[in-house]
């Protein structure tokens, strides 16, 4: 046995957490486990003794990773190892990012380096629930100085009742659905999706969520109590500053950049400029040698003083840097089907914001699929964010996605995934794509509204139109200012970034980053009743050029449609090896998907072609039909026998056609009557109760001959001398005497 490690018990909602410390990782600065029923998992935190030279900021990478090992399975792929991040992977590592990077000190710059590990996962619950936990409680056990501790819960909305890390399955039945990040006093994190739901009840999801984590929180002091190591945190000195020169350019700098943040200049680069001149012009007090000493630090205090001046000419005057009122939303214009041979296509103008998004429409062969250790599935509607950096007029390779993107693009697709229609109403999978050709202020938000116009100019029947806002904070004590659609100096600058999108009807996604302490529940109603009044803004600016779906899909979208079929006949709709349904897709040029479930099978036909369309459901419906006497057949001669021939009238299906049943007149042999391969119209008369075989005739469709008497069918079983017919094995013998 090992050693004992010191335990904390927690109890959260249904949940018994454990967090343990001491037995593993023990040469990491921090390290801790947390269990939950079967789901373990291992953080790690290590940062670097010292700070590299010339950093200014605080260099904190966060990596949640799964092992397959946990729910017993292999990984994908030739390697059979874990390889680079999933997207779900890259999500949770941001959820516990954005939480904890503001609590470390503003002036500690060593390298910081937190792990999360999944060890053991349960199927039905979600680990990403129990990561930040983890995290925090590693620092918590750590030398590293740290203001907090923080933990997150999931909440949702169901049944009305609001409830604390629900199962996977619960969240079926969820109306709202929140990832909320805190300290003891303090939201700082905010994440999620919900089915239009009020201001009200989002605000009754993040108390419940708050009351849950304080637990959570007490407990890792608890524990961080009991561990020798993390009673003193280390001391450093990661920033050299000069007092002098700080209160000489505050002196200089500040009321120019005061001045100037109330010129309203809409113009990113020019108040970019501006403010640089500023800068510059202090610095020309200075020689060369001089300012390669002080020209670090100068940059360093003159962030702080601009950062100063925006805020409080905000604060005092009311007024924004590009001269807008707070609740004031930029110029907008959008524009739909730019792109003629995009299956639809938008753009979406906000300010010196831009998206130019595309849908595309295919079949469930294109849907994504999602193999986790503990999420798998399929999902049938994606929205993928592109942000080159062209877009902010910069020179910078592009070297693959981002973690912003994918974090940006999953908020956007959270936002209008709920107002995409299932089943019948939407057959297609379909794939979103914003690329952000500009950039000052709230991207993810613009990919939303021009996802919305793109999926309405695709004709996908969306249930309501969706748009999005961020909206920033600026608080000064007991001052304050919520801005609506902040631009991107005022996110940097701000305290705030809260980007809310929804319909006319309510809220759909949510994300919240907050920067200081002290947010009150009051305060974050009024931003999300001003983020309301923005959104309806927004949803009338859209409305001007385009109000609703489009009445069809446009020529190039793939025609899809679904029949159901008997389970008994998937086999035969596919045939042995696909040869069957190969054949059909060959010869009609489609796509068929086919699938079942306990009660059918579902045969889905894609074409751009309708007629090809057709040709492959007829196909499909033969193989199904199921032969039913009087019907008329257009059957194929498959083979001629001296009594009459067999002809295919549905595909596997053949049936006698006597000699008999062909003609009025009386035919003595099949010779020049038919061939292989001729097409003939017969009608079914008989079905053989016991064989199941069949009988035709074609003339019962010819006219019946003018005085032509019908001889009576004899019964079946009976032979023509009348009576019942007898069995006979073989001639009869006589008896020799």
């Amino acid at each position: 046995m090992g050693p004992e490690g010191i335990k904390q018990t927690i109890q959260t909602g249904k949940d018994t957490i454990i967090i343990e410390t001491g037995r593993l990782a023990k040469q990491a600065d921090g390290a801790a486990v947390v269990k939950c029923g079967n789901t373990v998992l291992l953080a790690t935190v290590v940062a670097a003794k010292e700070a590299k030279d010339d950093v200014d900021f605080l260099p904190l990478s966060v990596d949640y990773k799964e092992k397959y090992a946990a729910t017993g399975k292999f990984p994908g792929g030739f390697f059979k190892r874990e390889g680079k991040p999933s997207d779900y992977e890259i999500l949770i590592s941001r959820l516990v990012d954005r939480a904890i990077r503001p609590l470390f000190p503003d002036d500690f710059h060593a390298e910081i380096q937190v792990q999360i590990t999944l060890l053991s996962g349960e199927q039905n619950v979600l680990p990403d629930a129990y990561a930040a936990l983890a995290a925090s409680s590693a620092i918590a056990v750590s030398d590293i100085p740290f203001h907090g501790p923080i933990s997150e819960v999931r909440v949702a909305m169901i049944d009305g009742e609001y409830v604390i890390n629900p199962r996977a399955d619960e969240l079926e039945n969820a109306d709202l659905e929140l990832m909320v990040g805190a300290t003891m006093k303090d939201i700082c994190m905010v994440e999620g999706e919900s089915k239009e739901v009020s201001e009200a009840q989002m605000i009754g999801a993040l108390k419940a969520a708050h009351e849950a984590i304080k637990g959570q929180v007490q407990a890792q002091l608890d524990l961080a109590s009991r561990v020798e190591k993390a009673q003193t945190k280390r001391e450093y000195c990661h920033e050299v500053n000069d007092e002098d020169l700080r209160a000489d350019m505050m002196a200089c700098c500040y009321k120019p950049c005061y001045d100037f943040a109330l010129t309203g200049n809409a113009n990113k680069h020019e108040r970019e400029d501006a403010f640089n001149a500023i800068l510059e012009n202090y610095l020309t007090k200075y020689t060369e040698e001089e300012l390669e000493e002080k020209t670090p630090m100068a940059k360093r205090y003159f962030h702080d003083i601009e950062r100063k001046a925006v805020r409080d000419a905000i604060l005092i005057e009311r007024k924004r840097l590009d001269g807008r009122k707070l609740d004031q939303i930029r110029p907008i214009w959008t524009e739909v089907d730019i792109l003629p041979s995009c299956h639809g296509s938008a753009i979406f103008t906000r300010g010196e914001t831009q998206a130019l998004v595309t849908v595309t429409l295919g079949t469930k062969l294109d849907e994504q699929t999602i193999d986790g250790a503990v999420v798998e599935g399929t999902s049938n509607f994606m929205l993928h964010y592109n942000f080159p950096s062209f877009a902010t007029g910069e020179c910078k390779a592009n070297r693959g996605v981002s973690r912003r993107e994918v974090g940006h693009g999953n908020l956007a697709e959270r936002a209008l995934k709920n107002m995409i229609p299932e089943g019948e109403d939407n057959p297609y999978t379909i794939r979103v794509v914003s690329d952000i050709l500009e950039s000052n202020g709230s991207s993810s938000m613009a990919s939303v509204c021009g996802g919305t116009l793109a999926l309405m100019d695709a004709g996908v029947k969306m249930r309501k139109p969706v748009a999005g806002i961020a909206m920033g904070l600026i608080t000064d004590n007991d001052k304050y200012a919520v801005l609506s659609d902040i631009l991107g100096d005022e996110d940097h600058l701000g305290d705030m970034d809260f980007k809310v999108t929804g319909t006319v009807d309510g809220i759909t996604a949510c994300q919240m980053d907050i920067k200081v302490d002290g947010l009150s529940y009051e305060v974050l109603s009024e931003a999300l009743e001003q983020a309301k009044a923005g959104r309806m803004h927004i949803l009338g600016e859209m409305a001007k050029t385009i109000t609703e779906p489009r009445a069809d899909y446009k020529e190039s979208v793939p025609r899809i449609e679904k029949i159901i079929i008997p389970k008994d006949f998937i086999g035969a709709v596919i045939g042995p090896g696909g040869k069957v349904v190969q054949e059909i897709q060959k010869t009609t040029n489609t796509v068929i998907v086919i699938t079942e479930d306990d009660k059918c099978g579902m045969v889905e036909i894609a074409s751009t072609n309708k007629d090809d369309l057709e040709a492959a459901k007829a196909k499909v419906r033969a193989i199904v039909a199921v032969p039913e006497v009087g019907e008329v057949y257009d059957g194929t001669v498959k083979s001629i026998m001296p009594f009459g021939a067999f002809v295919e009238i549905l595909p596997g299906k053949d049936g006698l056609l006597h000699i008999s049943e062909i003609d009025y007149k009386r035919l003595e042999t099949m010779d020049g009557i038919l061939k292989e391969g001729d097409k003939i119209q017969v009608k079914l008369i008989d079905i053989d109760p016991k064989t199941g075989k069949l009988r035709l005739s074609r003339k019962a469709l010819l006219p019946k001959p003018e005085g032509y008497v019908e001889k009576p069918e004899r019964p079946r079983g009976e032979h023509r001398g009348g009576g019942e017919r007898k069995e006979h094995r073989g001639p009869r013998r006589e008896k020799r005497s």
